[in-house]
């Protein structure tokens, strides 16, 4: 009796909040990304970006990003839920420019949860450059946008 009481609590204690989704976003970059909660009103999201700003400019960029959501609590707009956070994106040019770079940035965004399991979100970006390339290297000011969908798998 005692190691099941004791097997009941212990499970009690994981949260059961926890989730993953997947997704994908279009604007400044296309991409995939993972995303898990951590509690009920935070989150970190894993991406894969390509840059669609390069394409045709002879150079083809691929990065990443680690960026951390938190939701604004007890607001809700029409069905639309704030968040903001912040992130660090890291890319790779290859083409007419070689080269590296890193993002560190804040980001603010909109929610909606169409049904579930399924959600749209729009959300905007803004922070420092710091880029090392063929063409130079140097600090720069980038922001960005993004509609994306999720899809809440667990």
């Amino acid at each position: 009796m005692k190691r099941t009481m004791l097997g009941l609590l212990a499970l009690g204690a994981v949260s059961t909040a926890a989730a993953d989704s997947i997704g994908g976003h279009i604007g400044t970059t296309t991409g995939l990304h993972y995303q898990t909660d951590l509690t009920t009103n935070s989150a970190v999201r894993y991406g894969l970006n390509l840059s669609t700003t390069g394409l045709f400019a002879g150079a083809f960029r691929v990065g990443g990003e680690v960026a951390y959501l938190q939701n604004i609590s007890g607001q809700n707009f029409g069905g639309l839920s704030p968040y903001y956070g912040f992130g660090l994106g890291a890319g790779a040019a290859v083409g007419s420019v070689v080269g590296v770079s890193a993002y560190p940035h804040v980001l603010g965004g909109l929610r909606y949860n169409v049904a579930q399991p399924i959600s749209v979100f729009v959300e905007g970006n803004v922070g420092p450059t710091i880029g090392v390339t063929t063409a130079g290297s140097g600090f720069g000011f980038g922001a960005g946008v993004r509609l994306g969908l999720d899809y809440r798998v667990r």
